[in-house]
């Protein structure tokens, strides 16, 4: 199984930089290394001082960069699903451009990038991959993707597929507009098969997540916000890597009242992310680019370290043999941190992400007896008997 390791963080924080560094390292290791971006604003292949293709292509001895070719996979993906959404619009009385524009998918190319991820993990060919991601709110909206098309999959396609064949000709002669037919269903169900098997792996035991920051207070703020959200939707974080770190020796007034203000934001990262290691990159004299610039980069920023070594501890989500429901919430306040029941699910919102967690059959018959947030974690406790209201 392939090693996968994401990154991201803030925009500007230098997350390209921190991923190229990691996949330089991987392959001059002699782990065979894909690198591969989610961000629209593709700048991997700019760091690296190479060329993309659309398939996998050597930019160095053992690393292969891959720029997705999204117009290419969207016809794959979400060719079926776009032509019968465009012919519907035009039946509406749009026009042809305007009906093209609106069947664009948000989001499009960063899920066509996940579910190139997807195979080219299952294609048994990298010993790791390394994804750079969008800036950390986009990547939240991204991961947070396939499990709530789950619910709304699950629970809305067995019905709208006995009202399509109840209801199907009354609306093709009352409303006279095209209802879709079973091979636009099953393009659907691909697509929803195809993210989850991708939420699969980036939330399984060889997947984790490094956040990259630099130390000012705005940086840090939502880099804790993260860890947060990221723990809420079942992704593992193994490393927080500050970047851009002012040296202390020989510094000008200027100077040193960043690296002050720096020492100060450092503590307060060591503080709000411990255990988690804190791997430190300061700030160069020269941009970072090709091959053996990365590698100095990722030698300084891991020095001893394993940096591919398995994410270690427990997943963010557990149940005990007690059946006591544990999720990870670190850095959560109470304040912000709600819990409902609501038939067979569990709903949590942690300040303004929520979570809807579809309960084993185990403690779907069970009542909640209580719960409690303690040191980082959410502690759900149920007994015997029906669930409630």
């Amino acid at each position: 199984m392939s090693r996968v390791l994401l990154f991201t963080g803030k925009g500007g924080v230098g997350k390209t930089t921190a991923a190229a560094a990691t996949a330089t390292l991987a392959a001059r290791s002699g782990r065979k290394t894909l690198v591969v971006s989610t961000d629209t604003a593709h700048s991997l292949a700019d760091a690296l001082g190479a060329a993309a293709g659309d398939e996998p292509t050597e930019v160095s001895p053992g690393l292969y960069l891959h720029q997705v070719d999204t117009q290419k996979a969207l016809e794959l993906q979400w060719g079926d699903l776009r032509d019968y959404a465009r012919g519907l619009f035009t039946e509406l009385g749009l026009d042809e451009v305007t009906a093209e524009e609106i069947t664009v998918l948000p989001g499009a190319e960063e899920l066509i990038a996940l579910l190139e991820l997807r195979d080219q993990a299952r294609s048994g060919r990298w010993d790791v991959i390394v994804i750079d991601c969008a800036p950390t709110a986009e990547t939240l909206r991204l991961l947070a993707l396939p499990e709530a098309l789950d619910w709304h999959v699950n629970r809305l396609l067995p019905v709208g597929r006995r009202l399509l064949r109840t209801f199907s000709p009354l609306v093709r002669r009352v409303a006279q507009v095209s209802v879709p037919e079973e091979h636009v269903i099953g393009a659907g169900e691909r697509l929803h098969r195809g993210l989850m098997e991708v939420r699969e792996l980036l939330t399984g035991p060889d997947a984790s997540v490094r956040l990259v920051l630099t130390p000012e207070a705005v940086v840090l703020a939502e880099a804790r916000r993260t860890l947060t959200s990221l723990s809420l939707y079942g992704y593992r974080v193994d490393a927080v890597i500050a970047n851009r770190v002012f040296p202390a020796g020989g510094a000008d007034p200027w100077r040193q009242r960043w690296v002050a203000a720096q020492a100060t934001h450092l503590a307060e990262v060591e503080r709000s992310f411990a255990p988690l290691p804190i791997h430190t990159v300061p700030y160069l004299d020269a941009e970072p680019v090709g091959p053996a610039a990365l590698a100095q980069v990722a030698e300084t920023m891991y020095g001893e370290t394993d940096p591919f070594a398995p994410p270690a501890g427990d997943p963010p989500l557990r149940i005990t043999p007690e059946g006591e429901l544990i999720l990870a919430l670190p850095l959560a306040e109470k304040s912000e941190v709600d819990l409902a029941r609501k038939g067979d699910e569990l709903i949590v919102n942690a300040g303004s992400y929520r979570r809807v967690l579809a309960l084993p059959a185990a403690l779907a018959r069970r009542s909640v007896r209580g719960a409690v947030l303690r040191d980082g974690f959410l502690r759900v406790r149920f007994q015997t008997g029906g669930p409630d209201d």
